[in-house]
């Protein structure tokens, strides 16, 4: 059967257009369709606008902190459209040349809505018509999750929150992820009163124990207020404000109010369960260890998959399925061992397995762990503590987690990716000599296993 594409892509985002512009550099012929813009949630609306607006909330803090170091620093002032304005130009310059670059590559690409109208055949909605691959790629990625309540309408997501006309005098972020409590940091940071309200105990729910505690401390000591063990079931409109009803009785005025309570899979209305692709129940797409879908020719990566949700992780599926399909060279995806970060204020950085995984999947382990004021501090005034951990398999000595809180914590981590997934023992990183004065110098000087205070009581 004679095809239109040998590759017909649906999704421009990070994972699309990599294995778009990829597979058409075998000499395929290659087309991709996106309905918005190039760029997908990371460009666009997530991790790039998210990391601008972070540096922008980090400037009070450094203001305040300059007087320790001598610096005799004037009246300041904030101007939110200037920001919103100078980041959406940024934004449309990043996604100008996701698209120059597919084009370069030979790709066919395309302004539309893509779906499927079987197993070989995608139409386009805005041109109204169709065409046919021999190879169809599913990378639409996800969409901020906002659960039916009453008043759901007056609510927020992250997708907003990057061009909201003006900042609110005090906000309410539901939910205690990553993307709540990066938001929660960039806020506070601009000036706003900001609430966090989370269901839970913890937060950042499968994250080390011992990172989900400093950071609450951390926060709630910059002044974030933090409400847990408290589900948000309604909101009501005022004639000046909002206020967000607990399940409990509780009662959170606030002028804004954002949900961060997860992401879901953006595979509705695409025609593709009718093309025989299985979908888990969130609407994921189940793929195998190649991210072949339970169609033999229909194939996705990224967050539509719902495996592990991180741009670097849909690149790699992408670059994976390249080879897989178009080079001759069956790879599997590997998800062990990803860095990952949390651009909370202070941030987070870890990779490899927490103290809990740790003790269900090795025979013995062994902790370390530092806290401490770093250097910056003494002058400053801050009180604000990094805190480091690893986490040691006591039967081979080999490091199987690393945990990080402070400045540049994300930096750290990605390094520290590269010998823990070599293998690196704790008696490598004793072996290695401290870079002095740094913080990731205590990287290599924790000697002192740690054992909680109940153990050292006994002993």
């Amino acid at each position: 059967m004679q095809f239109d594409y040998d590759l017909f892509v649906i999704g421009g985002g990070s994972g699309g257009a990599r294995a778009a512009r990829m597979a058409a550099g075998t000499g395929a012929r290659v087309a991709i369709a996106e309905e918005y813009r190039f760029g997908g949630t990371c460009v666009i609306r997530g991790c790039v606008p998210k990391k601008l607006l972070v540096y922008a909330s980090q400037f009070r803090e450094s203001f305040h902190d300059a007087a320790g170091f001598g610096w005799s620093v004037g009246s300041t002032s904030f101007d939110w459209p200037t920001l919103v304005g100078n980041k959406d130009k940024e934004i449309a310059r990043l996604s100008g040349l996701y698209a120059a670059g597919l084009e370069r590559a030979g790709v066919d690409t395309l302004k539309d809505r893509a779906v499927l109208a079987g197993a070989h055949t995608v139409k386009l909605l805005k041109g109204d018509r169709s065409v046919t691959a021999k190879t169809i790629l599913i990378a639409t990625g996800s969409w901020p999750f906002m659960p039916r309540f009453p008043g759901a309408e007056f609510a927020i997501t992250s997708n907003e929150a990057f061009d909201l006309p003006k900042l609110p005098r005090r906000m309410a972020i539901v939910g205690a992820g990553y993307i709540g409590l990066e938001f929660a940091g960039i806020f506070h940071g601009l000036g706003v009163d900001v609430t966090i309200v989370h269901r839970g105990a913890k937060l950042l729910r499968g994250f080390d124990e011992d990172l989900q505690m400093a950071l609450a401390d951390a926060m709630q000591a910059r002044g974030i207020k933090l409400v847990l063990n408290t589900e948000a079931v309604a909101i009501e409109q005022g004639a000046h404000a909002f206020t967000l009803v607990g399940k409990n009785g509780s009662r959170i005025e606030a002028d804004l109010i954002m949900y961060a309570t997860g992401r879901v899979p953006n595979t509705a209305n695409m025609g593709l369960v009718e093309a025989g692709v299985v979908l888990g129940p969130y609407g994921e797409i189940k793929v195998d260890a190649y991210s072949r879908s339970a169609a033999e020719n229909i194939y996705a990566v990224g967050d539509v998959t719902d495996r592990v949700n991180l741009t670097p992780v849909a690149i790699d599926e992408a670059m994976r399925f390249v080879d897989t399909v178009f080079r001759g060279k069956p790879t599997p995806v590997d998800h062990k061992g990803i860095p990952t970060a949390v651009f909370s204020q202070p941030e987070i950085g870890t990779v490899g397995l927490t103290e809990e995984e740790a003790r269900a999947s090795c025979v013995g382990v062994d902790i370390y762990k530092a806290s401490f004021r770093p250097l910056r501090g003494t002058l400053s005034g801050s009180q604000e503590r990094m805190l480091m951990k690893l986490v040691v398999d006591r039967e081979t000595d080999q490091v199987v987690g690393c945990h990080i809180l402070g400045t540049d914590a994300a930096e750290m981590a990605q390094i520290l990716a590269i010998p823990l997934r070599l293998g690196a023992k704790k008696a490598d990183f004793d072996a290695t000599m401290a870079l002095h004065p740094s913080a990731a110098e205590e990287l290599v000087t924790m000697r002192e296993k740690w054992a909680p205070p109940q153990a050292k009581a006994a002993e």
